[in-house]
């Protein structure tokens, strides 16, 4: 048997975050025994708590079944000798617990969710000693007995993601410590959505559909992620309509339910196609919507939070001609719906107005909700925040939600076929969501679920507590999920799911072909297909250290997607050989043409070997279509990229495109530590490799570890701060050597983050020498929809400016903050040598072992 490490887990004392042991697996003194060889302890609870804390419950004893082998006692009677207790703070025992004094539940009193463990001695009459976990509420409960859960390892993706449970021989918890805890971001939810045709046929074929038995598999997965919010599938599809038990279940499960930004009054769009009486306008057809609208939320009796406004048909704007005036007078008459169903004011049902595409633009040109209705802000779908509340805003009381994106299917191109998230930009932009006062909603489209799980764990743990995760901690992120799913057995799987998420987010691969990188500059191609091919070299070494029952799970997170990535870059490089060597009438064409189908072929393959998995558990599940897109929908089919031969036998020599050898320029006398210089007319520069920095006025600056297409990123902190320019404000200095003069372009390289506070833009100076700095904004513009398709495509924002030269020698370039919420990823300093390329040219950098 493998032997785990100790897990941890924080703690909140006195407002103060600690890592502390909770289980080790050898008895100490006074700590309490889960289980043993002499059994496991018995599971109690109220028989009249919620009906959440009774599955709760089971599923705690289902999961301490499989850490120990052993089946434990659930009972709604207290029993002798010691127990595991868990309940609401309206649980009778609980209760009694308090009266005599015995437990302390003043920090979950009038709390959300929030849950405590302690152990207890002679809580009850002939009981010895019980583990208690209190919930404040229902979920607080069910929250606390899944954590303990989590940290026996029983992994949350255990059923979805076939992640194997490590038996254990004996379990102790440590009974000194006490545990309590809370989510800060009050709904944090997922949406199923896009989700045909992968997600659609496999649930078809599991379970019939999207019924209460799919659902009751999606809602304790959410429960083990902390999670409580639901915007169901809608593709074709009807939550309440479908299985009238769907509801019944989400009422069990505790989970709330929402409905998507253009789904008014927890109706289905598609059930305006199944029921609906002439056209989706309010100016022309308002009583039937109405009617439609109420019977919604007549039918909808379970916990919720209901979308009010409209949009335009199937998800599209409203009509051009539409006016704020209409639009405030809609939700209006919506709200009254609300009350009339209810019973009670409008304000008494959560709501959310989803400020989404168009819709903003009716926000930002002056229409408002009442203050109750928490405002759902939007990312541009491709996970750039496009609003937040400017700093000092007035607080609503129905606060700030955010709506963020894993998937799309829209311009400039669909992406659901495979994971593509960087966690450093979620990070990033969730980060900056939340300090701005966005914490109501937190709600991310996750597709089909799968292929989603990291990134779904993550934005589900991160909304649970922000202040634990700090940008420089997301290495240690992935090491933590990386040993949740897999051991001890993969000690690197945390630093190959990183490198992954950074590659992988370079371009979408619906949006990769044959043209995206270079073959002729900086060797692009190369290096990059060089980078796949060793990382999914080191994945493969890693799965043949696992164990046999943990090499499905291992296939899914981690081989899966780096060997399909991989293939898909080898096939589009050998098509891109095989275009260059065709034009030159050279057979090797037909050598690439050959290897190009080769990889086209191994795609397919890929995909069978993952719907074979587990007797055909997950058929279906990687079915999307990804290659051969011509435009932003997805092809029927996937389709092999045009190829072209020569019929000539001839093979010419072709020079091989060596990628250059920085460490052929010698280090400038007198420099010292990192040193830029130039080579072939460029100075290439990372923006986490600066010179030296300067702080000021409370605003540090901060490493972003692996946010960049090709390294880390620099921002500065807090980032709701900004700074009129002066030669005290923060900036990042990078000093150069150059053997060139004249004018030298400055190419600076950003994440493509968006003009959130919709004003001048964020700003940025840049200066070399001593010449005044010149102000740029970085996205004024980023409504213009070429600029803006061009900025997520390839996950970069390039601004240059021009400065002059005089001397030889050595130069300092100052990157001056302005604006918070800045980026920045490289700069390249161009002066007359600078080739076409996607990724910039490498990092002309050594460092001075001197020194």
């Amino acid at each position: 048997m493998v032997k785990q490490n100790l897990l941890l887990l924080l703690v909140f004392t006195v407002s103060i975050t600690r890592a502390q042991e909770v289980f080790t697996e050898e008895k100490k003194s006074g700590s309490f025994e889960m289980f043993s060889s002499n059994g496991n302890a018995p599971v109690v609870f109220d028989a009249q708590e919620d009906s959440l804390v009774h599955l709760a419950a089971k599923f705690f004893c289902s999961d301490l079944e499989m850490v120990s082998g052993k089946k434990p006692k659930l009972s709604t009677s207290l029993t002798n000798g010691r127990m595991i207790l868990a309940g609401t703070l309206q649980s009778k025992w609980i209760k009694q617990l308090v009266k005599e004094k015995k437990i302390d539940v003043r920090s979950l009193t009038g709390k959300w969710e929030a849950y405590q463990v302690t152990v207890i001695k002679n809580p009850f009459k002939n009981v010895d000693e019980a583990l208690v976990i209190t919930g404040s509420d229902r979920r607080g409960t069910a929250f606390g007995l899944f954590e303990l859960s989590r940290q026996m390892g029983v992994s949350p993706w255990y059923w979805w993601a076939d992640v194997p449970v490590s038996k254990k021989e004996a379990l102790y918890y440590n009974a000194n410590l006490t545990l309590s805890d809370a989510p800060r971001v009050k709904y944090r939810g997922i949406f199923i959505n896009d989700e045909a045709p992968a997600l659609s046929n496999w649930s078809r074929e599991k379970f019939g559909g999207f019924n209460h038995h799919f659902y009751e598999k999606v809602f304790e997965l959410m429960l083990r992620l902390k999670s409580n919010y639901l915007w169901p599938a809608m593709w074709g599809n009807a939550f309440y309509d479908d299985d009238a038990r769907n509801m019944e279940s989400a009422n069990r499960y505790g989970i709330v339910i929402g409905t998507s930004h253009h789904e008014p009054l927890m109706r289905a769009h598609d059930e305006w196609r199944r029921y609906g009486k002439g056209k989706w306008n309010y100016d022309s057809n308002r009583l039937e919507l109405q009617s439609f609208w109420r019977g919604g939320l007549q039918r909808a009796t379970n916990e919720k939070i209901v979308s009010i406004g409209m949009r335009g048909d199937g998800d599209e704007p409203m009509s051009r001609e539409t006016a704020t005036a209409l639009l405030e007078r809609i939700v209006k008459d919506q709200r009254r719906i609300i009350q009339e169903v209810s019973g009670k004011p409008a304000a008494k049902t959560p709501q959310l107005w989803a400020l989404y595409k168009e819709v903003q633009d009716y926000y930002d040109k002056g229409m408002r909700v009442p203050d109750d209705v928490t405002l759902l802000l939007c990312d541009d779908n491709w996970g750039n925040i496009r609003r937040l509340p400017k700093p000092g805003s007035k607080k609503r009381a129905g606060g700030y939600g955010i709506y963020y994106h894993f998937d799309y299917v829209g311009g400039p191109r669909n992406y659901k076929w495979i994971n593509t998230n960087n966690l450093a930009r979620v990070w990033e932009q969730m980060h900056l969501a939340y300090r701005h006062n966005v914490d109501r909603i937190w709600i991310v489209n996750v597709g089909d679920i799968k292929p989603m799980e990291l990134p779904i764990s993550f934005f589900l743990d991160y909304a649970w507590d922000p202040e634990k995760w700090k940008a420089e901690d997301l290495p240690g992120y992935y090491d933590q999920w990386a040993k949740e799913q897999f051991g001890d057995h993969a000690r690197s799987t945390g630093n190959i799911l990183a490198r992954y998420a950074q590659l992988s987010a370079r371009r979408k691969p619906e949006l990769l072909d044959a043209k995206t990188y270079s073959l002729n500059s900086y060797s692009e191609w190369e290096r990059v297909v060089n980078e796949w091919m060793q990382l999914e070299k080191d994945a493969l070494a890693i799965n043949e250290t696992l164990p046999e029952e943990s090499r499905d799970a291992y296939f899914q997170l981690v081989v899966h997607p780096i060997t399909a990535m991989t293939n898909l870059h080898q096939m589009y490089h050998a098509v891109a050989l095989n275009h260059q060597y065709a034009s030159t009438q050279d057979a090797l064409a037909n050598t690439y043409a050959e290897r190009a189908r080769h990889h086209y072929l191994n795609d397919s393959l890929i995909t069978k070997t993952y719907h074979e998995l587990k007797k055909g558990k997950w058929n279906h599940m990687m079915s999307q279509t990804h290659i051969g897109y011509t435009y932003w929908q997805q092809p029927p089919v996937n389709k092999m990229p045009a190829l072209q031969y020569v019929t000539s036998q001839e093979v010419k020599t072709n020079p091989k495109l060596i990628f250059r050898d920085v460490e052929s320029t010698p280090i400038p006398d007198g420099a010292r530590g990192k040193v830029f210089f130039e080579e072939e007319s460029i100075i290439s520069m990372e923006a986490s490799n600066y010179s030296y920095l300067q702080n000021a006025d409370g605003i540090n600056w901060q490493m972003i570890p692996g946010i960049g297409r090709t390294g880390n990123g620099m921002t500065t902190t807090p980032v709701t701060s900004r700074v009129e320019l002066s030669e005290k404000s923060p900036f990042l200095a990078y000093e150069f050597y150059a053997n060139s003069t004249g004018t030298a372009t400055v190419n600076l390289y950003f994440s493509p983050t968006l003009n959130i506070y919709n004003d001048e833009g964020l700003q940025f100076a840049v200066s070399i020498d001593d010449e005044k700095p010149v102000i740029i904004s970085l996205n004024k513009n980023d409504s213009q929809q070429g600029i803006w398709n061009r900025w997520v495509a390839e996950n970069i924002i390039i601004k240059s400016s021009t400065h002059q030269l005089n001397q030889q020698g050595k130069h300092v370039l100052k990157y001056w903050m302005i604006s918070p919420a800045v980026i920045l990823l490289k700069a390249v300093v161009d002066l007359g040598g600078l080739q076409a390329s996607y990724l910039g040219p490498v990092e002309t950098i050594k460092i001075n072992p001197a020194q």
